[in-house]
Formats: C-alpha cells, structure tokens, sequence
C-alpha cells in the first residue's frame, strides 16, 4: 500500500492524541506500518496540537511534509487555516465548525478570520459538522473528536466493526459505547 499521510490539528485539550491513537492503531489492525508524531506546543495552554499518522507497506519518518496530507483533520476552524498548505491538491479536510478564541483574538490584539472554511474549500475537498453540538446530543460533548474521526473514516479503507475494535481497544471502558455511537454519528455525516 502506497503511504498515506494524515494529520490532525487542534487546541491542547481536544482529543487531538487519543484521536492519532485510534488512526494508528487501525492501521497497524490491517498489518500496515505506522508512525506517529506528536507535536504539542503550548497545549496545556490552549495552544496548538499537531499529530501526523503515516502507514503503508514501510514508513520511514513521521512527519507529514507541506502539501502531502492526503487528510487533513481539523478540531477548529483557525487550525484548520493554519494547517491547510499542508494538504495535498486533492486533499481532504474534515472539519469541526467550531470557534475556539486563541488568545490574541481574546484580548484584541488581532481578529478572528472570516469565511475560513469557505476560503478553504476553493482549493480543496471540504466536510465540515459541528461536531461539538452531534457530542453534546449524544451525551458526552468530550466524545467530538471521535465524531470527526467517523467521518474521516470515509476517506479511509476500513470496515466500521475493525473501527469499532480499535476504539474499544483505546477509550477507557466507561466511554466505549458512547464512542461508538459518536463514530457513527461522524460516519453518517462523512459520505465520501
């Protein structure tokens, strides 16, 4: 299988690490090799949270380089704008629409961007859903990323149940049955 090249970005306390997790461990299920990188910043701090996935037949390094992602996950809107030149012409970016202030934004020092998504979308394959608002109805608003990661899941070549497994594997056990119905919730809205 030819390397296939995935990140995920988001704000210290998203999820963005169980979600990289979960991708690394469905690819490694179907004997694939798999690296992951974490690159936290300032997380703890609400600062920015990249993950680069990559599996294939042999992966060499972790890093995803600039415009090679083949997805690009987004926890937040402005990540996704700060990230998006690392998609690939034929990318995807799967997005939560949702506003997270970084601080600049909070004490007025610079504005929040407008039409993000909309800009985005020019160039690339855009699926967005305010996933926070699908977790929150479901009963756990901490449950999103999983959200985000069922419709990534469209983009990817595995069967629901071997996603089903992996999160079963990764997830404390109390939330395991609400991740599932978070996946599929994502996996309903993600139609390739």
């Amino acid at each position: 299988m030819q390397t296939r090249n995935i990140m995920i970005v988001g704000v210290g306390g998203q999820g963005t690490l169980i979600a990289s997790r979960i991708l690394g461990g469905i690819a490694t299920t179907a004997g694939l090799d798999v690296k992951v990188s974490e690159v936290h910043g300032m997380a703890q701090r609400g600062g920015s949270v990249v993950t680069f996935v990559r599996y294939g037949d042999e992966v060499f390094e972790p890093i995803v380089e600039e415009g090679c992602a083949d997805v690009l996950i987004a926890f937040e809107r402005l990540e996704a704008k700060r990230y998006a030149h690392f998609l690939k012409p034929d990318g995807v970016l799967i997005v939560n629409d949702v506003r997270i202030d970084p601080m600049p934004v909070r004490i007025g020092a610079a504005p929040y961007p407008e039409n993000i998504i909309e800009e985005i979308a020019k160039t690339h394959r855009v699926y967005r859903a305010d996933a926070t608002a699908i977790a929150t109805e479901l009963g756990n608003p901490r449950c999103f990323n999983v959200v985000i990661l069922g419709m990534a899941a469209r983009h990817m070549d595995y069967a629901v149940e071997d996603w089903y497994k992996v999160i079963e594997r990764t997830v404390k056990p109390k939330t395991i049955e609400i991740n599932k119905k978070a996946f599929d919730a994502g996996y309903a809205l993600g139609e390739a």
